[in-house]
């Protein structure tokens, strides 16, 4: 019987009661004499009963349908067919089944503490060259850490004396170098052992403030916020501040020229620089790198008459035009006529005439007025698309040489953009970073610290040793490190370097400074106050483009690397 109709509802419709009291009646119309006879028998009670009725407001249509592959076999069909007796559960469990098994995603975690593990291991085999060189090449990426590891204990580099500490920053500011013989026998003994460690940890930073974490400064404002910073709301301090600054700057640079300073960095909130003087990194003239690099900071240096170049940049083209041509000549030899992958594979060339701001054929059609038209804006855009594309990035590295880093050297005091504005670095100005001493400069040491423990190797464990050292360490800083290492370790040792991402761009070179070694300017270098194997290693024309060397390691005094 059905229910009576409601205003404001379909005549169809019936509410839930009346539609269990019409599947309670189903059974009993039947033909089937043993659906009647089981449906005039007194329902069970228990599990058994619950399992028979069915779920009123479920569709067959949308009812999911059991997998093939599942385990149990299906429930049996009732005698007459009816697939509307099927029980409740079985609807329920299959959706249950139907539901994939979520997959278990490797956490970050696991995956940085699975390649930890295994760098850590003895047993792990660096993806190094075929053949160990006495020398590694030079690496002009700044590194936050590096953890040295050794069978032999570093007991030398611990719990230094206060004597052995000042002999170190003696050493250090007389520019005297400690000559040590290939194997040391008893290192914790070896007063010059100590002290050249303690020298290998010097360096020079501007400004000071105990404080702030001032590097990295990219990526640094969530390490700053929260720190008092007293000039953010005091223009005058902000100004003093960068006239300060401004002269240890141009003190820097003047040393540079005058080959007292080899080198030395200028860390901003969105940049860093790169100064090297004549001679090192296989340049014949002063040269400054700068990374990353935005089309709005070449475009002002540009307007400035800074020459410079991008070396990342034109070495890509010209490895993406060659396999464009060693592709066309394939192609051509095979018969095979697929131009667009040949175009695919190299940048194509903006197009002026599509670029023009030429709306004639709009014209033509008449609905000049009905469609908008770009902006002079847009257009410039479209037509440097290829050169934005690559801001923020190691291909954006600028390199300027010569006379030209005079002219980029009062740019950048002048730069509005050298500054943050806004954020827990507002007002800061850039951190400079050099191996000598400068004007304005506070001597700094990086931070040190040995661990000892039990590795495990194959068969059992065996003692293991290692040596952290923390901070900015400089490619000089890193190399003198590595002479002491040597005797000290009795020439073995590796070492897991971990560098600031965007100076690992500094290790590109031009493809016309392979040309320059740049030998004679060599001569004048030593006054610059490096190690002679150092400077040696420094002058080389960098290899690693705009990789940087993740691990190191030496064996019998010959080195292999992993970049």
């Amino acid at each position: 019987m059905a229910a009576p109709a409601e205003p404001g509802h379909s005549p169809g419709f019936k509410k839930p009661p009346a539609l269990l009291r019409l599947k309670r009646k189903r059974p009993g119309r039947r033909s089937d004499p043993a659906a009647a006879e089981a449906a005039a028998a007194p329902a069970p009670r228990g599990p058994s009963a619950a399992a028979r009725r069915r779920n009123p407001f479920s569709r067959l249509d949308n009812a999911p349908q059991r997998a093939a592959t599942a385990p149990q076999p299906p429930a049996a069909a009732p005698a007459s067919g009816d697939p509307s007796a099927a029980p409740f559960w079985q609807f329920l469990e299959q959706a249950c089944e139907e539901k994939p098994p979520r997959r278990a995603e490797p956490a970050e975690s696991s995956d940085i503490l699975s390649l930890s593990q295994d760098l850590h291991s003895p047993l792990a085999v660096p993806k190094a060259p075929s053949s160990p060189r006495h020398e590694f090449p030079a690496d002009w990426s700044i590194k936050t850490r590096v953890l040295f590891m050794s069978s032999q204990p570093f007991t030398w580099a611990e719990h230094l004396k206060a004597q052995e500490e000042a002999q170190g920053f003696a050493q250090h500011c007389r520019a005297t170098q400690t000559t040590l013989p290939q194997s040391v026998q008893e290192p914790r003994l070896c007063t010059e052992l100590r002290c050249a460690f303690q020298q290998s940890l010097v360096y020079w930073l501007h400004p000071s403030l105990p404080w702030l974490p001032l590097f990295p400064r990219l990526g640094a404002d969530r390490r700053m916020a929260g720190k008092p910073c007293p000039w953010a709301q005091d223009e005058a301090l902000q100004q003093v501040l960068m006239s300060d600054w401004s002269v240890s700057f141009t003190s820097l640079y003047n040393l540079l020229r005058a080959r007292l300073c080899p080198y030395f960095y200028v860390c901003a909130a969105q940049f860093s620089v790169l100064f090297r003087a004549a001679g090192l990194a296989g340049s014949a003239v002063p040269t400054a790198a700068i990374a990353p690099t935005t089309r709005g900071l070449r475009q002002a240096m540009r307007s400035e008459g800074i020459e410079f170049s991008l070396p990342l940049l034109e070495e890509s083209r010209a490895r993406k035009q060659k396999n464009s041509e060693e592709n066309l000549e394939t192609e051509t030899t095979d018969g095979l006529g697929g131009g667009s992958s040949v175009e695919d594979v190299g940048e194509p060339a903006p197009s002026d005439d599509d670029d023009d701001g030429s709306f004639s054929w709009l014209e033509e059609m008449g609905v000049q007025d009905k469609v908008e038209k770009p902006d002079t804006i847009s257009i410039q855009l479209r037509k440097e698309k290829h050169e934005v594309q690559v801001d923020h990035r190691p291909e954006s590295l600028v390199l300027v040489r010569g006379s030209n880093t005079f002219t980029l050297l009062n740019f950048l005091i002048s730069c509005r953009s050298l500054v943050a504005v806004a954020g827990p670095q507002a007002g800061l100005p850039p951190t400079l970073l050099a191996p000598v001493a400068f004007r304005g400069g506070t001597m700094q040491t990086l931070k040190a610290r040995t661990v000892s423990g039990r590795a495990r190797v194959q068969g059992g464990f065996e003692d293991a040793f290692s040596l952290e050292v923390l901070g900015p360490v400089l490619p000089h800083s890193l190399h003198a490190l590595t002479l002491l290492l040597g005797p000290a370790q009795r020439g073995s040792f590796r070492a897991l370097l971990s560098p600031h991402e965007p100076s690992a761009a500094f290790n590109a070179a031009p493809p016309q400074v392979r040309t320059q070694p740049g030998e004679d300017v060599q001569q004048d270098l030593p006054a610059c106050g490096l190690h002679p194997k150092t400077l040696e290693q420094l002058s080389q024309s960098p290899t690693l483009g705009k990789s940087s060397i993740r691990l190191l390691e030496m064996k019998d005094f010959s080195y292999t690397w992993k970049a």
